[in-house]
């Protein structure tokens, strides 16, 4: 919430753009200024955008830890896997299904805590945060979700090494969808 002194602060930063707005561009000490002025408001983002000119100044909010990125739940609970209807047709089939269940129930879940799109690299030209085979620490970040604009990172609630990623990079994930597998061993 904006406090009174934020708001006056906020209509001083209109004001000084609008008496700007006539400039097809502005210069670094402008910037600084307006930086300033965007932080001292408590605000968390402001776009402004002329003909010629465009600006966004993005300030994290009191409390929060990363400027870009909105706190998030982290959920991790063992993969509840349903039992697969055995047919009478394939019955070699149904132990080996039987088997890959029971593998896997020994492994926690880290799943996605918002709907979203899911990313395995901070930005395309960095390294994937984690691969198959990688130890992860509670706390390390295992990948990014973008989420109406904001990258949230979601960060691994159990140590242990990452035995399979169940979603590809780039694709939209929803609420609670399983992303990784980890062997807390």
């Amino acid at each position: 919430m904006i406090k009174f002194g934020g708001f006056l602060l906020f209509f001083v930063f209109f004001w000084y753009l609008w008496q700007k707005s006539n400039i097809k561009f502005m210069d670094i000490k402008d910037i600084q200024n307006l930086i300033k002025f965007v932080s001292k408001a408590e605000v968390s983002e402001v776009k402004y955008k002329t003909k010629d000119f465009e600006i966004t100044i993005k300030t994290p909010l009191a409390g929060s830890e990363v400027a870009y990125a909105q706190p998030a739940v982290y959920h991790t609970a063992p993969q509840q896997v349903a039992a697969a209807p055995v047919q009478a047709a394939t019955p070699a089939a149904a132990p080996a299904q039987a088997e890959a269940a029971s593998d896997d129930s020994k492994y926690v879940t880290i799943k996605s805590p918002m709907i979203g799109t899911f990313y395995r690299k901070p930005s395309p030209d960095k390294d994937v945060f984690v691969n198959v085979g990688d130890e992860v620490s509670v706390g390390k970040t295992v990948c990014v979700i973008e989420a109406m604009k904001l990258f949230n990172q979601i960060e691994s609630e159990v140590s242990g090494k990452i035995v399979k990623i169940l979603v590809d990079d780039a694709t939209p994930v929803e609420y609670d969808q399983p992303l990784f597998l980890v062997d807390p061993s």
